[in-house]
């Protein structure tokens, strides 16, 4: 398992993984007040948590889908990056799709947290690609199902 410096400024527990097969780790509001999220309403909800990750690896903040199903509630630029060289509090920009008020309290989880390792790219500009089945086709092209 790789270790990952954090740093909780909250009044939370440490995101931990819910189950031993978890791909994400939740995060929680870390609030002085509760926030009333409007419908079509975006608002940045700080977590109290700072880390450093490795190079090579990036932390996605993905919508909880017991938010989004219930609520309408999810992550406004999902899933949102948080490169290895940011030393900043985690932030979610959450906002409400629903058709109602929703009111975020502290320490209610809001969202996921996945680490994930990534490469960077080369580009190697070409003045030609290789054929394939698909070709150029995209959005919906490959059917309805």
């Amino acid at each position: 398992m790789m270790k990952v410096k954090l740093i909780n400024k909250s009044h939370h527990p440490t995101p931990h993984y819910a189950t031993p097969q978890a791909a994400g780790l939740d995060l929680r509001a870390n609030l002085e007040e509760s926030v009333e999220l409007k419908p079509g309403d975006f608002t940045l909800i700080k977590t109290g948590l700072f880390m450093e990750l490795p190079d090579g690896f990036e932390a996605q903040v993905r919508p909880r889908s017991g938010l989004a199903f219930k609520h309408g509630i999810t992550v406004l630029n999902s899933p949102g990056t948080i490169d290895a060289d940011y030393r900043g509090e985690i932030g979610v920009l959450l906002i409400n799709h629903g058709k109602q008020s929703f009111v975020i309290e502290d320490g209610e989880r809001i969202a996921q947290l996945v680490i994930a390792r990534y490469e960077q790219v080369e580009w190697d500009e070409v003045e030609a690609l290789a054929e394939s089945n698909r070709g150029a086709g995209g959005f919906g092209s490959t059917g309805k199902n």
